[in-house]
């Protein structure tokens, strides 16, 4: 609240300005972002706070928005409720995760001057921006997921088929976190017009696996964005576990994370056939898919046996399989209206300026 004093202005005049609105808090698709590892420390992120309004009528400056980045592919969840807000599946898409408060009304606002009150002491206060508790969850977006037991070939199969080097032993557990490889089908295409996917490496799964043995199930959100699953079984002289109850068991963990996971298009993959003296396995996983109904390949990933016309049957099928829709749309139409109800509602005369608050927002960690 403020008054002029200044020579002929008779009983001066009210020049209170209006304070100005805080800044808003946004996530943002950065395609260059992999990681929300920087969440998993520093949890709580502010806007900047509007300014106070002068005298002289003299406006309040806007809070700066406060923009984080966040990798493609990311989930943003209430962490109160645990409804899904948004899903993040292009670059530069823009989530508002929490609103800023309004500024107030100085005694100048022609809403309190008026012909038969020249001299108004009233003004508002502004309203506090908006508090929200977020969780953020990574999902990696692939074509194709390739999921089995650990030392089924997953890792070799994927770093024959595209560029990608994820670490390789003799050993259980080898892999420990996800790995994404581009890959072309068509190689002998000009440049720009062969058929490409992305395949997903998923550490190895073990009975139980639901219920937390080995590394659990906790990577297989990653396999629910793929559109198609390359199931594969080691059906080489090394491996004494029968192939068909290997594959029940990880069809039945990934039915127990997901219904939707376990009725995703399949394709049964015999690996290390350059190991593989002893037939009988093999024929038996053969024998298997073709009673199940679903397309079989056997591959050796170290000679590349049977890899190239797996892929080429992975494209084929990705081509007959529509791409899923994003799980949430848009946002910024609802931003856009909310704003513009706010501006209403309050009759401020700067009502294009409602989408810059000032807010706090505490994402929770990446889920991996």
């Amino acid at each position: 609240m403020a008054f002029r004093r200044e020579k002929y202005v008779p009983r001066g005049g009210p020049s209170g300005g209006d304070g100005g609105h805080g800044g808003a808090v946004y996530l943002e698709a950065n395609p260059n972002d992999n990681t929300l590892l920087r969440y998993r420390y520093n949890r709580e992120f502010r806007a900047e706070r509007g300014r106070h309004g002068e005298g002289s009528k003299c406006h309040g400056r806007m809070g700066v928005d406060t923009v984080l980045a966040v990798p493609i592919g990311t989930v943003v969840f209430d962490a109160d409720s645990g409804e899904q807000l948004f899903d993040f599946t292009e670059a530069g898409q823009r989530f508002r995760a929490a609103k800023g408060g309004r500024g107030g009304r100085g005694n100048g606002n022609p809403r309190f001057v008026r012909p038969w009150h020249q001299a108004p002491t009233e003004h508002e206060d502004g309203s506090p921006g908006e508090e929200r508790h977020l969780r953020l969850e990574l999902k990696l977006l692939a074509d194709v997921g390739l999921v089995g037991f650990p030392n089924a070939g997953k890792s070799t199969l994927i770093s024959r088929i595209s560029a990608a080097k994820p670490k390789i032993a003799a050993y259980p557990f080898t892999t420990m976190e996800p790995h994404l490889g581009v890959v072309s089908a068509d190689p002998d295409a000009a440049p720009g017009n062969g058929r490409t996917f992305v395949v997903a490496d998923v550490p190895g799964l073990i009975e139980g696996a639901h219920e937390g043995a080995g590394l659990g199930i906790r990577f297989l959100k990653h396999v629910e964005r793929t559109r198609l699953i390359a199931h594969l079984v080691d059906t080489s002289d090394w491996n004494d576990r029968d192939p068909v109850h290997d594959f029940e068991i990880i069809e039945h963990e990934l039915a127990a994370f997901s219904p939707a996971l376990a009725e995703k298009p399949t394709i049964v993959v015999a690996t290390k056939l350059d190991a593989t003296t002893d037939r009988t396995h093999l024929e038996e996983i053969r024998k298997f898919a073709e009673q199940r109904g679903l397309e079989f390949h056997a591959i050796s990933s170290a000679t590349g046996e049977g890899v190239t016309e797996l892929v080429r049957a992975m494209a084929n099928a990705l081509d007959r399989l529509p791409k899923p829709a994003p799980a949430v749309a848009d946002a910024a139409a609802s931003t856009e209206q909310d704003d513009h109800s706010l501006a209403e509602e309050h009759g401020d005369p700067l009502e294009e300026d409602l989408d810059e608050e000032d807010h706090s927002a505490a994402p929770h960690g990446e889920e991996r």
